[in-house]
């Protein structure tokens, strides 16, 4: 028997680490090849981790919430066959001898495949739920800082978690007066100095800091019901408060007859189904409309770093679907501009289901240029929705409704009944002004009024 480190995967270019939601199996469960072995969370998607190897789970060194960095031992399993030489827990090319040779005697201990006892080390949590790193406890307990004292501490890291350089930070703005902790946080920046960590002898420089306090109780008065919000809301929220303090938003509406779309989509859903086996829905004419006019305007399928415009060549719409809990997640069809209405509908069905069964990979969330919501599959006429950050824009379409209306005939104005609906285009006024934002959603709907009703599918 030989036993085989897995690592945590790559699973998106600006991923570094990933929660371990639940284990699929367990110590002395056989896995498979392929097999999924745990499900973990990034601040982008939930997924699955198949096993790399075939054999029995021997360690799984993380308990269920730990964070595990990208490269981390997740689990080891047993494999058949020899082990290699020298030393019966090897694992071949997935160890650098260097580091190992690195490593301090004393840290060289017997292979013990017990979970608890590793995952209590790797990360702690508090009543609140906060994660606390090793390193973090070890300075907060040399420093004399109290869980209460640790607690009120802002922190920098992903999901608020407090960094190295945050409580080293605090350390060196605290000490009101000897042998005194104050749980007060600096609100003033403070003046450089070195702070020594134990038992580390090297100090370093920590930059000048502002915290803020810690979040007061509120009284409630009558009934309620508290609930803590779950990962991805609490990603939604922040998302969605930094793109509101990032970007100068404005919309602008417009109404399209998208009557003649309409009575196409009933002409041809009944056989589309037969063929196809699935439903084709309003959504991949809306983007088919949306990806040509981004090549018609290219300063909208833009992002800004800095005072620097990209231009993106490619056309990847993002398409805001949401989720039965509730959430919201954003699929991203590829070169949506090269894809054939058929290609966007079988691309829009394929998304859409597989976020709603939480069976998304990291990166088809990835890489948008521009994003569409669907306001009207929940009756809405119009909206006003928050770009999706690095993006300049986004473009809410509202519900189909039926309106009297004038229609311009040859023969002079009638009035007839009319398929109609609002485009909402918010963008970003630092790089899309007025007229370019308002010429851009008025493209859309010039290009649904004359859609080709001769075509198939």
């Amino acid at each position: 028997m030989a036993n085989r480190q897995q690592l945590m995967p790559k699973m998106g270019e600006s991923i570094t680490e990933a929660t371990v939601l639940t284990w699929l199996k367990g110590v002395g469960d056989p896995v498979e090849l392929d097999e999924p072995i745990a499900e973990i969370a990034t601040d982008k998607v939930d997924s699955e981790v198949p096993s790399e190897f075939e054999g029995v789970i021997v360690d799984l060194p993380h308990n269920e919430g730990d964070v595990v960095q990208v490269g981390e031992i997740l689990c080891v399993i047993a494999t058949e066959g020899d082990a290699p030489d020298g030393n019966s827990m090897d694992i071949g090319t997935q160890v650098n001898p260097e580091e190992l040779a690195a490593e301090p005697e004393e840290e060289k201990v017997p292979y013990v495949p017990e979970k608890t006892t590793v995952a209590v080390e790797s990360v702690q949590v508090n009543g609140g739920g906060r994660f606390y790193s090793p390193l973090v406890r070890k300075i907060a307990q040399a420093e004399g800082i109290g869980q209460q004292e640790l607690d009120a501490i802002a922190g920098t890291g992903k999901e608020g978690r407090v960094t190295k350089k945050d409580i080293l930070a605090y350390v060196s703005s605290r000490a009101v007066a000897p042998g005194q902790a104050s749980p007060q946080i600096a609100t003033q920046p403070i003046k450089e100095k070195e702070v020594a960590t134990k038992p580390a002898a090297q100090s370093m420089k920590q930059p000048a800091v502002t915290q803020a306090p810690a979040p007061t109780s509120s009284s409630f008065s009558g009934e309620v019901e508290i609930i803590e919000m779950d990962r991805m809301r609490k990603l939604i929220a922040k998302h969605m408060v930094h793109s509101k303090a990032t970007s100068a938003h404005v919309t602008s509406f417009v109404e399209a007859d998208v009557t003649e779309i309409v009575n196409w989509r009933n002409n041809i859903k009944d056989d589309f189904q037969r063929r196809e086996g699935e439903k084709i829905t309003f959504t991949p004419i809306f983007l088919q409309a949306v990806a040509q006019a981004l090549r018609d305007f290219p300063y909208v399928n833009a992002s800004l770093d800095g005072d620097h415009i990209i231009l993106h060549k490619s056309v990847n719409i993002g398409m805001a679907t949401a989720l039965p809990s509730g959430n919201l997640i954003v699929p991203v069809i590829k070169d949506a501009d090269r894809l054939s209405l058929l290609g966007l509908t079988k691309a829009v069905n394929d998304l859409a289901n597989r976020a709603r069964t939480n069976n998304l990979k990291p990166n088809e969330i990835e890489g948008g240029t521009y994003t569409v919501t669907n306001v009207g599959s929940f009756g809405n006429v119009m909206g006003t929705p928050i770009i999706n950050q690095p993006q300049v824009g986004i473009l809410a379409v509202g519900a189909i409704q039926k309106k009297v209306a004038v229609i311009e005939t040859p023969l002079g104005d009638q009035i007839g009944i009319r398929h109609k609906m609002f485009l909402s285009h918010t963008y970003d006024h630092r790089l899309v002004d007025g007229a370019l934002g308002g010429q851009f959603v008025r493209r859309v709907a010039d290009l649904l009024e004359g859609f080709n009703t001769m075509q198939s599918l």
